[in-house]
């Protein structure tokens, strides 16, 4: 794995522990995140996003285990999903009763993804846990893929940006349901 500036890593683990909604590179694009269990953190980060809370988000994590908390595993989804990981594919899958629903959105599900993208996975290995993961852009605009568009276009809304290069991916992840196998996006 490519070690990046591990100081630049390290402060941008520092806004997320802090309540903070920070900008980083993923797999396709660049990702807006928080963490997942601070309230005010997500509803800043949807606000900025203009997302509908309906919708629900994503986690990234660096490892199954930064997920399990959040999730109802069992022996045929985890035969399904951990071939796939890390890499850039996403699972929905059924939530634990104690998850957020500013997380879930109207789903019992969550979707999650352990990240394969070297500069993402050393940001939730050093801040300890999954991070909220969803496209840098505000809901109805394409998603951005470096960070001088997202300082551009987030330059009033206090995001911290980890600057780095996007992953080799064209589009945004697959998006699965772990329950079915089948394809949702």
């Amino acid at each position: 794995m490519t070690q990046y500036d591990s100081s630049d890593i390290n402060n941008a683990a520092k806004q997320l522990k802090a309540g903070k909604v920070i900008a980083y590179p993923t797999e396709a694009v660049y990702g807006l995140g928080c963490d997942p269990l601070n309230e005010q953190a997500v509803m800043h980060l949807l606000h900025i996003k203009q997302r509908p809370i309906e919708k629900g988000l994503i986690l990234i994590a660096a490892s199954i285990q930064q997920l399990e908390p959040y999730l109802i595993l069992n022996d045929e989804i985890r035969a399904r999903i951990t071939p796939t990981w890390p890499g850039a594919v996403t699972w929905v899958i059924p939530a634990q009763n104690n998850v957020p629903t500013w997380l879930t959105g109207e789903h019992n599900t969550l979707a999650v993804r352990v990240t394969a993208h070297p500069i993402a996975q050393q940001l939730c290995a050093c801040y300890g846990g999954a991070v909220v993961s969803t496209s840098a852009n505000a809901t109805t605009q394409p998603a951005m893929k470096t960070a001088a568009q997202v300082l551009s276009v987030f330059a009033d809304s206090e995001v911290f940006v980890l600057d780095g290069k996007v992953g080799e991916l064209s589009q945004e992840t697959a998006i699965y349901d772990a329950v079915s196998g089948v394809r949702l996006r």
